[in-house]
C-alpha cells in the first residue's frame, strides 16, 4: 500500500483545476490511470479515514479554500467500440476524456452529440449533471454508466433507466450523491446523421442552411456558445450558473399577465420551463458586479469572477441574485454548480 501512498500529493493547489479560478488547496490529491489504481487508492483512503472526492474538469464545482479528504482525478481516456449494427454503434469512453474533444472525435463513429459541443468538463462528469444544450441531453445518447460505489467499493454498471435522468439531474445527485465514481460511459451513436435543430438559435440557422454536415453543426454550436459564453481561460466562469426553473402552469399564467414577453417552454409533464437568464436580466443583474464577481454582460445566466474571488464572494452574488429574482417573479433559482 506504500506505493499508493507515494502517489498522493499533499497540499495540492487546485486554483488552476476549477473554471471559476477559486483559490483552493487539497489536503491530499492523486490521479489514477486505471480502475485497479482507483480501487487501491480508495482502499488506502478508507484505511486512513480520508473521504474520497472526485474532481472532473472543475467546471461544475465550487471549491472551498481547503478541501479535506482525498481528491481524485481520472487520467483514463481510452475509447473502445463495443458493438454495432446497421443503425448504430456503441462506444465506451473512459471518464477522464475531455468532453468537447470526445464530441469532436465521436463523428468518426456516429452521431448524436453535435449539439453538446464546447460544454466544459469531462466524460465522467457528463451523466452526473445530465448535461444538455440546444434541445439535446446526454441521456438521449447514453446507454450505461460504469463506476465504483464508494461505500461498498463494488463495481457497478447502471443502465440509462437506472440513472434516473431528469433535467440537470440524475441518481448520482440523489441516492448515489458523493458515493459513486464514474470510470466510463457507454454511448449509443446513430450511424445516420439526423440533426436536432429545432431549439433556439439553431432553428434559424438551419432554415438558412438546408444541407449541412455534422462538423458544420458542431462549428455552429461552438460559434453560438462562444458568442454568449465567455472562455473560462480568459474570464473565469462555470458556464450557466443557475438551472432554468420548471414551474406550474398556474404561476406562468400569472407571470404572463404581468410580463407578456416572458419566455416559456412547456414540458411533457404539464410543467413549464422558464429561462433563468431572462429572469436574472429582468431583475437587473445582467452585467452587474458585486465585489470580485459579476453576472456576465452578454449572458446574465453566467456568473464570472475577476480571478480574485473566493467561495464567499460567489455565495454573496449567488444569494443576491436568488433573492432579487424571487422577489420580482416568485421563482426561486437553483444553482447548477455544487460545493465540492
Amino acid at each position: 500500500m506504500a506505493s499508493f501512498a507515494s502517489m498522493i500529493e499533499k497540499n495540492k493547489d487546485l486554483k488552476g483545476l476549477n473554471t471559476l479560478s477559486l483559490p483552493a488547496r487539497a489536503e491530499n490529491y492523486a490521479e489514477f490511470s486505471s480502475v485497479s489504481e482507483l480501487l487501491s487508492l480508495l482502499c488506502f483512503a478508507k484505511k486512513q479515514n480520508l473521504e474520497p472526492k472526485v474532481l472532473g474538469g472543475g467546471s461544475n464545482v465550487l471549491l472551498p479554500t481547503t478541501v479535506s479528504g482525498l481528491v481524485l482525478k481520472s487520467t483514463m481516456q481510452t475509447i473502445q467500440v463495443l458493438r454495432e449494427n446497421q443503425n448504430g454503434v456503441w462506444i465506451k469512453v473512459e471518464a477522464g476524456k475531455n468532453w468537447h474533444q470526445w464530441v469532436l472525435e465521436s463523428q468518426q463513429y456516429g452521431h448524436g452529440l453535435e449539439n453538446l459541443a464546447l460544454i466544459p468538463g469531462t466524460v465522467g462528469a457528463s451523466p452526473i449533471q445530465n448535461i444538455g444544450a440546444y434541445g439535446v441531453e446526454v441521456s438521449d445518447v447514453l446507454e450505461s454508466v460504469q463506476g465504483i460505489c464508494l461505500s461498498s467499493l463494488q463495481l457497478m454498471n447502471l443502465t440509462n433507466a437506472e440513472c434516473r435522468f431528469g433535467y440537470r439531474d440524475s441518481v448520482f445527485k440523489r441516492e448515489l450523491k458523493n458515493d459513486f465514481v464514474v470510470t466510463s460511459v457507454v454511448f449509443r451513436l446513430a450511424k445516420n446523421f439526423q440533426p436536432n435543430v429545432d431549439y433556439g438559435p439553431l432553428a434559424s440557422w438551419a432554415t438558412d442552411n438546408e444541407s449541412f454536415s455534422s462538423q458544420r453543426l458542431i462549428d455552429q454550436v461552438c460559434e453560438i456558445r462562444s458568442s454568449k459564453l465567455p472562455d473560462p481561460a480568459k474570464i473565469p466562469n462555470a458556464g450557466s450558473f443557475f438551472k432554468n426553473p420548471i414551474v406550474s402552469e398556474q404561476l406562468v399564467a400569472k407571470l404572463k399577465a404581468k410580463y407578456p414577453a416572458i419566455p416559456c417552454y412547456p414540458q411533457i409533464n404539464g410543467k413549464v420551463k422558464l429561462a433563468a437568464g431572462w429572469l436574472i436580466e429582468q431583475a437587473g443583474w445582467k452585467g452587474k458586479q458585486l465585489g470580485n464577481t459579476s453576472m456576465h454582460k452578454l449572458q446574465a445566466l453566467v456568473l464570472t469572477t475577476n480571478g480574485n474571488a473566493d467561495l464567499n464572494d460567489v455565495f454573496s452574488i449567488r444569494d443576491a441574485v436568488v433573492v432579487d429574482v424571487c422577489e420580482k417573479f416568485g421563482v426561486e433559482l437553483e444553482p447548477e454548480p455544487q460545493v465540492f
